[in-house]
């Protein structure tokens, strides 16, 4: 039996499950991620940025536009 947590419950996300989370285009996430290496909302494995997922929700809430 394999457990998955659903995407709305995973404390981090790749840059193709948060594209499809917030509904913002891959290659605009990657313009967002290149622009802010060192944000708080970004964990870094390796060379893959993960987003994470509540901290970047609080970004975009302050945000009028992307």
């Amino acid at each position: 039996m394999v457990n998955t947590v659903p995407i709305w419950g995973n404390f981090t996300l790749t840059i193709e499950e948060a594209a499809a989370y917030f509904r913002i285009g891959e290659n605009k996430l990657r313009q967002i991620v290149n622009e802010n290496r060192n944000a708080d909302f970004i964990l870094w494995n390796g060379n893959r940025p993960q987003i994470k997922r509540e901290k970047f929700e609080a970004v975009l809430n302050d945000l009028a536009d992307i």
